[in-house]
């Protein structure tokens, strides 16, 4: 799928490790995907537009890029809050909104509970960020929001992916950038991917 980017990295790899493990601790696994969003963030900035100024350095004045193309990053609370400051602080010149959504077994369906962005975010270039894509319901309904505020190109940044998730989403949505860590081929009867990382949230927050 040439619409997913997987990033190689020994140290990631390591970082992903000590995420799967069991006994990793909730501060710690806070710590490990606060660091590998950051890597996340720079992988899907490639492409930002800069702009050339003029500086002067302790020995002289040099041409210098700005970043003139300030995305808009969009955490899918409350497993997404976790990546969030992460990105900001790669990004620190980008702005961030917020979306609760959530897939309720009872129904079969997504429910929104909160939808919050920036103003101007017409056009403008959309980080979306949750650690896990497992089944994809939550994700497709978080973009298709998006796009009812008619924003920009939208990458969905997350540490890992279901192979069945993302077919799923890029069937939908065709015109989107997934970056990720891992893909994996398998998901239990309970919407876990396996091996994975368990509930993401949960084990930010200490929580069952």
């Amino acid at each position: 799928m040439k619409q997913v980017s997987v990033l190689d990295h020994p140290v990631l790899k390591h970082q992903l490790g000590r995420l799967r493990d069991e006994t990793t601790s909730s501060s710690e696994f806070r710590i490990l995907v606060n660091e590998m969003s950051r890597y996340l963030a720079f992988e899907a900035t490639r492409e930002l537009s800069t702009s050339t100024h003029t500086v002067n350095t302790p020995i002289c004045e040099a041409k210098v890029q700005k970043v003139t193309e300030a995305p808009i990053v969009v955490s899918v609370m409350r497993a997404g809050n976790g990546m969030l400051e992460g990105v900001l602080s790669s990004l620190p010149f980008a702005k961030s909104g917020h979306i609760g959504i959530y897939r309720d077994k009872f129904i079969k369906n997504t429910v929104e509970y909160y939808f919050k962005l920036p103003d101007d975010c017409k056009g403008k270039k959309i980080l979306l960020v949750d650690p896990l894509i497992a089944t994809a319901d939550t994700v497709i309904a978080c973009v298709d929001r998006l796009k009812q505020y008619e924003v920009g190109q939208i990458s969905i940044l997350c540490l890992i992916a279901g192979q069945l998730g993302l077919k799923k989403l890029l069937k939908y949505h065709p015109d989107i950038m997934v970056y990720t860590l891992e893909v994996e081929n398998e998901i239990n009867d309970e919407g876990y991917l396996v091996p994975g990382i368990g509930d993401a949230g949960d084990r930010l927050y200490s929580t069952k």
